[in-house]
This record gives C-alpha cells, structure tokens and sequence, in this order.
C-alpha cells in the first residue's frame, strides 16, 4: 500500500496467493498435497517481482552507506563490500532486517568470495 498500489489489485493477489496447495517430487513419487501458507509460487513469472517488492527495504538499507552494495533477484542476495569487516557489518544488518521479516539467512547455501590482490587467500566460513 505504501507502494501505492491499488486496492483492487492487492485484493487480485490476496487471493491469487491465498488457499494454495502444493506437493514434492522427488525421485518420481509425488507427497501428498499440502497448504501454502506464506511466501510466492514457486515458478510463477511474477514470484520473483513480488518478492523483490517484499525486499525492497533492504536494499534502501545501506542506501547511504558508501562503497557498500547489494543486488537482490528472486531468492538471492548479493553483498558486496570493500572489506571483510564491511562484509560482516552488512551480513549482521541483513540478519537483523530478515529476522523481523521472519525470514532467515541459509549458512549451507552461502558463501564469501574474495576478488583482487588477495583472493587467494580463503576467507572463514560464514556462520551465524
């Protein structure tokens, strides 16, 4: 709403997005269907559109900060700092915003690269 939208459109979503059902695939056998309750389609051309509405907050985050970016497109985001240090100060404000979105940060999926003089030199897991 703040996006001004109107009403009756936001009304079309609601209920494009309310009572969905779903089940997994895996290894050919389907599981039994169950209820959506949050989050966007899985494969629907306007999911990841919808969700970088959602997202929108957090780039405007470190909008006044200098050198510091990020790039956000479907499910992921990009940060990208000068310094470690800024890397980290970043990961910690991103982790605080997505915790009050009730969203969180996937470790396992995540990873730090370095790019320049040093990028031979590995950098420390990612951890909460």
């Amino acid at each position: 709403m703040k996006r001004r939208i109107p009403v009756e459109l936001l009304i079309v979503f609601e209920n494009w997005l309310s009572g969905c059902f779903a089940c997994v695939r895996w290894n050919g056998a389907w599981s039994q269907m169950f209820g959506v309750s949050f989050g966007v389609r899985q494969g629907s051309v306007l999911s990841p559109f919808l969700f970088n509405i959602y997202l929108d907050d957090l780039a405007k985050i470190i909008s006044c900060v200098k050198r510091l970016f990020v790039v956000i497109y479907a499910d992921d985001i990009l940060l990208i700092a000068p310094l470690v240090t800024d890397l980290e100060h970043l990961l910690r404000m991103y982790e605080i915003e997505l915790n009050f979105l009730d969203m969180a940060i996937n470790y396992s999926k995540s990873c730090c690269m370095r790019i320049g003089p040093r990028c031979g030199i590995r950098s420390a897991n990612i951890s909460t």
